[in-house]
């Protein structure tokens, strides 16, 4: 009898299915699936374009160099194949009370626009400002989510300022790493950290922006109405947007020089 129950027990053992470990890029691969469904879903993957309204401070030595109310008119474009290297993105940026100046970003160039005309921004500030969008994990989950060699692995689980939070190593093709931290509650990004060499000192400077105060864009689509920016641990810029709207379809104006403006040397 005890050999019956043994031989039983063993060959029901046997029988029974293994219960496999979950991967680092399959936990990954979940907590970003999950992010996305809280950002909005589809909603959000396939938004075109939005504005922003608030007030924006920039810092030199945690010291407030700049004050303005601004708004923030952004437009992804849909005609880029070339999604690793080629910016699918358009940007114009206008401050004061009467948007008396702006900055655009265009996929080839940036130019400052004030009463005296348009100044193209210095290369390495534009391509500063490439990087930077490029590694953005909120443009990445919108231009490049299935872009070949994009990878999402885990990191596991740790604590973030009292919150218990996932954190996801977003890698690509070129080997470009930005690390972010999910809220384990609410599914959505709180920070992102990537390092960047600096093209002059080519020291590598840690690049960390912080998302907060989630609100509704229209349609369900979920975005940071605060934004905080950092490097190698100085605060560099903030942006509190007061109200923001999605799917507005801004019209091609916003985003092209006025074709009278007079282009200035760029500095």
């Amino acid at each position: 009898m005890k050999f019956i129950v043994w031989f039983t027990l063993v060959t029901g053992l046997a029988a029974a299915p293994q219960v496999r470990a979950e991967t680092n890029l399959e936990r990954g691969k979940r907590v970003v699936d999950a992010a996305i469904a809280a950002l909005g879903g589809d909603r959000f993957l396939n938004l075109r374009d939005r504005v922003e309204s608030g007030r924006s401070y920039s810092f030199s030595r945690e010291q407030v160099t700049g004050l303005s109310i601004a708004k923030i008119y952004t437009r992804y474009l849909s005609s880029v194949t070339d999604t690793a290297n080629t910016l699918a993105v358009e940007e114009r940026d206008y401050y004061g009370k009467k948007e008396e100046t702006s900055v655009l970003f265009t996929q080839e160039d940036a130019y400052e626009l004030t009463f005296r005309g348009a100044r193209p921004i210095a290369g390495d500030r534009f391509a500063r400002y490439k990087e930077s969008t490029l590694r953005n994990f909120f443009y990445i989950l919108r231009v490049r989510l299935h872009e070949p060699g994009m990878v999402f692995e885990s990191r596991g689980a740790d604590v973030l300022d009292n919150r218990p939070v996932e954190i996801v190593d977003v890698s690509d093709a070129q080997n470009r790493i930005t690390t972010v931290y999910f809220d384990q509650t609410s599914k959505l990004p709180v920070r992102q950290l990537f390092l960047r060499r600096d093209a002059v000192t080519k020291d590598k400077d840690q690049e960390i922006t912080e998302f907060s105060k989630y609100k509704d864009l229209g349609g369900g689509i979920q975005w940071p109405f605060d934004v905080h920016r950092e490097r190698n641990g100085e605060k560099i810029y903030e942006m509190f947007s007061e109200s923001g709207e999605g799917n507005k379809n801004i019209s091609d104006d916003k985003f092209r020089l006025p074709a009278n403006i007079k282009v200035l040397k760029k500095t």
